[in-house]
C-alpha cells in the first residue's frame, strides 16, 4: 500500500515538474517575443514565483520518493534505468539551477526598465539566450527519464 501511494506521489510530482517548466518556459518565450516591457516583467513575475512554488516541490519530492520506489519495490540501484534516470534528472537540475537565476535576473531588469519607462539592457537579451539554451538539454533530459522510468530497459 505505501509502495502504491509512494508511486501515485512520484507520478503526480514529475507532472507538477515537467508541467510547469514548459508552461513557464513558454510563457517567458511567448512574453519575451513580443518586445513589450511591461508584458515581459509581469510575465517574468509569475514565472518566478510558479518555479519557486511548483518546480522546487516537486523537484524536492522527486528524488525522495523515486529512492523510496527503488527501495520498496526491491531494484537494484545497479540497473541501467535506474542510474539513467538519476543521471537525467541531475542533468535537468544543473540546467536548471543557473535558469533559477537567469529568470530572477530577468525578471529584475524588466522590472527595472519598466519602472524607468526604458528600454531592456543588452545583458538582458544575453541572459535570455542563455535561458533559452539551458532549457533544452533540460528538457530532453527529462523526455529521457520518463522513458526509462516508463520502459524499464535492460
Amino acid at each position: 500500500m505505501l509502495y502504491l501511494w509512494l508511486k501515485f506521489i512520484h507520478v503526480v510530482s514529475s507532472t507538477i515538474l515537467f508541467g510547469t517548466g514548459i508552461g513557464t518556459a513558454s510563457n517567458l518565450f511567448l512574453a519575451h517575443r513580443t518586445r513589450d516591457v511591461y508584458i515581459i516583467a509581469t510575465t517574468a513575475r509569475y514565472v518566478v514565483f510558479a518555479d519557486w512554488i511548483f518546480t522546487t516541490t516537486s523537484g524536492i519530492i522527486q528524488p525522495i520518493t523515486g529512492l523510496g520506489l527503488v527501495y520498496l519495490g526491491g531494484y537494484s540501484l545497479s540497473s541501467f534505468w535506474i542510474w539513467g534516470s538519476i543521471i537525467g534528472y541531475l542533468v535537468a537540475a544543473c540546467c536548471w539551477f543557473p535558469v533559477v537565476y537567469l529568470q530572477l535576473k530577468l525578471r529584475d531588469m524588466a522590472i527595472a526598465a519598466h519602472q524607468s519607462n526604458t528600454a531592456l539592457p543588452p545583458l538582458y537579451f544575453r541572459y535570455f539566450r542563455y535561458w533559452f539554451c539551458l532549457g533544452w538539454p533540460a528538457f530532453i533530459s527529462l523526455i529521457m527519464v520518463f522513458y526509462l522510468m516508463t520502459n524499464k530497459p535492460m
